[in-house]
């Protein structure tokens, strides 16, 4: 096609307006703040179009969470009950995310009615007291959020818990638009984190052979958070991430267990500073591979990863 742009040059430090839309090779792309993100023109607005996103954000959403939260709808009033009784804080917490779970599950549910009413005929106007109902569900359990943890306890919560009330109350168009704008934000952490990991490997000869094993593990998770994952690129792109990660994974640990097997000091400089660099580069992966699941920004978890890189670097490390 004409418009077409060639990947090579489409280069995060071009400037093109917001929402340009544009093929960069033979996928279909829009741009927003300094990236071509995957496009995707999926639904028309319907209750039951957003009742499909809805359903399908609230299982990546319950997969990402802290276990034992995913409350049925029909166990709300009792989860309630017990919520409000509680007095220990600890325990209040975890019982109010399992009010959330099941307050989202009860506004799935009611929305699952109405489009089977739409379906049946029967028009739903905005005034209708079901769907208000609906509405204060997911409210109500937005408003819960804050006693939500991931499964691993770090930072996203927020962005994802928020992703399926979205959907509800905002325009389809709307409702991509921010989550371009969030992927725009993760692909720039993804770059950030890439580019200060690539200074301790160009910086430690015996780490240079992992720059290849960053490049792939940084562009395959550009590729899995701008993907949505019923699109069947995913079964090309998938694959491909997992192989970079475990392949990042295996050939750190295979060179480091390669230099510590040696007659190496293990009370020496050079000995901690191996570990200290193995911590470095295995932390600042998992963050890559969190930003490439989770698709949402990390700053906290992007600077302190950063700002211990530009220490460990400023105080001679990885040198070796």
């Amino acid at each position: 096609m004409s418009n077409a742009l060639d990947p090579e040059k489409a280069k995060p430090t071009e400037e093109f307006e917001n929402g340009t839309e544009r093929y960069v090779g033979d996928k279909l792309c829009v741009f927003y703040d300094g990236y071509w993100i995957r496009s995707y023109h999926l639904n028309d607005g319907s209750f039951a179009d957003k009742k499909i996103m809805i359903d399908k954000l609230t299982r990546r959403v319950f997969h990402h969470l802290e276990l034992g939260i995913n409350t049925p709808s029909n166990r709300l009033d009792e989860i309630r009950s017990i919520y409000e009784s509680e007095q220990e804080s600890a325990r209040k917490r975890v019982k109010g995310a399992m009010l959330a779970g099941a307050l989202l599950n009860r506004g799935r549910e009611i929305l699952k009615a109405i489009v089977e009413l739409e379906d049946s005929g029967v028009k739903i106007e905005s005034s209708n007291e079901l769907l208000r109902e609906c509405g204060r569900c997911f409210m109500e359990a937005l408003s819960l959020g804050k006693n939500i943890k991931l499964n691993d306890g770090g930072e996203g919560v927020d962005e994802l818990w928020g992703e399926p009330f979205k959907v509800f109350s905002m325009p389809i168009e709307d409702y991509f638009h921010t989550r371009y704008v969030k992927v725009a934000k993760t692909m720039f952490e993804i770059d950030r984190i890439t580019d200060a990991l690539g200074q301790i490997l160009q910086a430690a000869d015996l780490l240079k052979p992992m720059q290849a094993c960053l490049a792939e593990l940084s562009e395959s998770s550009k590729l899995a958070c701008e993907t949505i994952r019923n699109d069947p690129a995913m079964f090309d792109i998938w694959p491909r991430y997992i192989a970079a990660k475990e392949a990042y994974q295996n050939d750190l640990h295979d060179i480091v267990k390669s230099h510590t097997n040696k007659e190496m000091n293990h009370n020496s400089d050079a000995y901690r500073e191996l570990l200290a660099v193995n911590r470095i580069l295995m932390d600042g992966g998992a963050i890559l591979m969190k930003l490439a699941t989770l698709r949402v920004p990390l700053p906290k978890s992007t600077k302190s990863i950063c700002e211990r890189i530009d220490e460990f670097l400023a105080e001679g490390g990885g040198n070796s």
